[in-house]
């Protein structure tokens, strides 16, 4: 049984996200609704939302590190991490919490200063050790339960934005971003 969190308050959420040097996403669920397509030929096909991604350069950009912890093993998922020039991968990580601790050693980070976004029990162990845990919309209920912050959105239709976003005005980092973009 994964354990519950104390869940905090805005201003605790806020206090979390200004610490964070370090953001970790799930796939499958997560940067994904968690549906693929698996063609004749064995060829498997996931759908992105690129809102998601460009909320994952964004953060880069702004000097936060981006990793992702999978637990399947697919190409689809080296192909979009090297797209958004992700900073490290764990693919068919079945023990996500012996991730962390390689993706931490990597980084040379704390769990204080890393952020994780999940949707499923495999989540779990993760969730509960970082300085930041954020659950999708349709997350299951026991990962709902653990979580610091919980996003209006469904997985692979902008959670991932969402939290990127969070941490991002958190940090003061979200307004340059937008005036970069928005140049009159």
């Amino acid at each position: 049984m994964v354990r519950r969190i104390k869940k905090e308050t805005a201003s605790g959420i806020t206090r979390r996200a200004r610490r964070i040097r370090l953001l970790i996403v799930d796939v499958d669920g997560v940067m994904t609704d968690g549906r693929m397509i698996v063609d004749s030929n064995g060829t498997e096909i996931k759908l992105f939302d690129v809102k998601d991604g460009l909320g994952l350069v964004f953060a880069r950009q702004a000097g936060l590190k981006t990793a992702i912890i999978t637990a399947e093993r697919t190409p689809v998922v080296s192909n979009r991490a090297r797209r958004l020039k992700i900073g490290w991968v764990a693919q068919g990580a079945k023990d996500k919490s012996e991730a962390l601790d390689r993706c931490l050693k990597f980084f040379r980070m704390t769990e204080a200063e890393t952020a994780y976004i999940g949707d499923d029990l495999l989540d779990g162990p993760v969730l509960v050790r970082v300085g930041l845990s954020a659950a999708v919309a349709d997350a299951r209920p026991e990962i709902k339960n653990c979580v610091h912050w919980v996003a209006r959105a469904r997985g692979g239709r902008g959670a991932v934005r969402e939290f990127t976003e969070l941490i991002l005005r958190a940090q003061g980092k979200w307004t340059p971003i937008v005036k970069r973009y928005l140049r009159s």
